[in-house]
């Protein structure tokens, strides 16, 4: 039996694109955890304001129950950037393996410089890395470089989910 997969990681380290090739690779459903955020949410990251901890809740309650109803598999990009928002998430979905994908701030504030029209502005980006805290060593996860082809960190998640993601 398979367990759900979040692919977390700052903004532009490639969550969505990673995401949903693992989803299709394990053949399982894929979300981006985007979606779930409200209107007000993204007005105000538009507006260059990172989110509270009051912001993410009911985000994170909504991709937490997202996560539970795929109890046999399922891909979710979400940022996941502290252990409290992990373990919200794992109240709802016990059994998640997380894909951390790491990666120096030169690279990723060049990939995502590279796209336009997202509603992340670049300048939060160092606010997202100062916020970030890694998995711990009793998170049941994988950390992932990001200086790679997206198939070589695909194959690399996919290879740490088989072996760790099975419940």
């Amino acid at each position: 039996m398979r367990s759900p997969v979040v692919v977390m990681g700052v903004s532009g380290s490639g969550k969505s694109t990673v995401g949903a090739a693992l989803a299709q690779r394990l053949r399982v459903p894929f979300a981006d955890a985007d979606v779930f955020h409200s209107e007000a949410n993204i007005a105000k990251m538009s507006g260059g304001h990172p989110l509270d901890d009051d912001d993410r809740r009911p985000w994170l309650d909504a991709i937490g129950q997202w996560l539970a109803d795929h109890p046999d598999g399922g891909v979710m990009s979400c940022s996941a950037l502290k252990r409290s928002y992990r373990d919200r998430l794992r109240a709802l979905a016990p059994d998640v393996f997380f894909v951390h994908l790491d990666g120096p701030i030169k690279v990723i504030a060049h990939r995502q410089a590279s796209r336009p029209g997202h509603f992340m502005p670049a300048a939060l980006l160092e606010s997202q890395f100062d916020t970030l805290e890694p998995l711990g060593s009793d998170e049941r996860g994988q950390v992932v470089d990001v200086d790679q082809s997206v198939d070589a960190i695909v194959a690399e998640s996919f290879a740490a989910y088989e072996k760790g993601g099975e419940k």
